[in-house]
């Protein structure tokens, strides 16, 4: 399945047309960094918050499948998590389907 959605995310990415993470992204990358956080603090309770860089993001718009699952934007880019007072910049990947609902949020480990 990572290979796949690997495979997905590269073909979408090559055949984007990459917005703004300004203006009408801003729902998309919030939806992204809420989901993405709740599944840390799961793994890890420690994980207080995410921020985006948003100079540095990239959110493309996609017309792919994952097998049978419809992929509309791709958000990658980097992100820091807040641990107490310490951050973590790691790369974050977010595939997001119809409705803008989020199918997958993806760290890097570091």
């Amino acid at each position: 399945m990572h290979n796949l959605l690997t495979s997905a995310a590269v073909l979408a990415v090559g055949t984007a047309i990459v917005t703004s993470a300004f203006g009408q992204a801003a729902p998309e990358l919030e939806a992204c960094r809420i989901t993405g956080l709740m599944a840390l603090k799961e793994r890890n309770p420690t994980i207080k918050d995410v921020t985006l860089d948003l100079d540095g993001i990239t959110v493309a718009k996609a017309n792919t499948k994952v097998e049978d699952t419809p992929i509309r934007t791709i958000v990658i880019g980097d992100a820091y998590l807040e641990k107490g007072k310490k951050e973590t910049r790691r790369t974050f990947l977010c595939l997001i389907g119809e409705k803008g609902k989020v199918l997958l949020t993806f760290f890097t480990e570091k």
